[in-house]
């Protein structure tokens, strides 16, 4: 129970990697803020945490949206009484080659993937630094942050920029006790994954380690960067892809 007396917030939450998280924090002490713009969603796996045993309330809302993002600190505080654990989860995927890239989808990937990490960032430590309690901030990269892969150009670069973030935030956070990292997940088998045929066929043969992620190869590594156990690691990006940035062959040339 490394978590308890802990309070997250975690947007993007009502399925995949995010729900795995809330539910691993959950399960280990940790009281637990679960946001997507999904109100059902979000309300359904709240309940199966709480069911669970663990301590989960749901927060339906656009995570990019700073009026939203100040209110989920807010239910935080009235609810638990602090904030300690914010990890910026939320983000989208829109695919498309460069050439015909369309402004639209450039402005969507942008403000949910940048916007809202950078302002879920700037209101949580807010917090923790009012309450002289320090804490931990967790942006979700990518392998793409790393990599070249083709028709996500405008996606590979906010989860690149996200890291770079994560680094630079170090100045600004470190003297309250702060610690702000990142993971970059590999292919990963989730809800929205699944749907895309052949997907884990196709990735387990391209990674060295023989198959893609789970949701809680994702969650583990991302518990352990809010856990105390990593108390004096600030700064970093942690790649959890089974080794395909080592050699990094593309799906489509397979």
């Amino acid at each position: 129970m490394q978590f308890n007396e802990q309070a997250a917030i975690v947007t993007g939450a009502g399925q995949g990697i995010g729900y795995e998280i809330c539910k691993q924090l959950a399960q280990q002490g940790c009281a637990v803020l679960l946001n997507d713009k999904d109100v059902a969603l979000a309300a359904t796996a709240a309940e199966k945490i709480c069911q669970m045993g663990g301590k989960c309330i749901p927060l339906a809302g656009d995570a990019a949206d700073l009026q939203f993002i100040e209110e989920m600190v807010r239910v935080s505080i009235k609810n638990f009484g602090r904030l300690t654990i914010a990890i910026a989860n939320a983000g989208i995927t829109l695919f498309g080659p460069f050439l015909q890239y369309p402004l639209r989808d450039f402005q969507q990937v942008m403000r949910l993937n940048l916007e809202g990490s950078f302002f879920l960032a700037q209101q949580a430590a807010k917090q923790m630094i009012g309450q002289k309690s320090g804490g931990s901030i967790l942006f979700m990269s990518s392998v793409t942050g790393h990599q070249a892969h083709k028709n996500l150009a405008a996606y590979g670069m906010t989860k690149a920029a996200l890291e770079l973030l994560a680094k630079t935030l170090v100045a600004d956070l470190s003297e309250y006790g702060i610690t702000i990292n990142a993971i970059a997940p590999g292919a990963t088998v989730t809800e929205r994954t699944l749907n895309d045929d052949g997907y884990e066929k196709t990735w387990s043969r391209i990674t060295p380690l023989g198959r893609t992620a789970y949701t809680n190869d994702i969650a583990n590594a991302a518990l352990f960067m809010v856990s105390p156990a990593s108390r004096h690691i600030t700064g970093q990006s942690l790649v959890i892809d089974g080794g395909w940035t080592s050699v990094s062959p593309s799906p489509y040339e397979q």
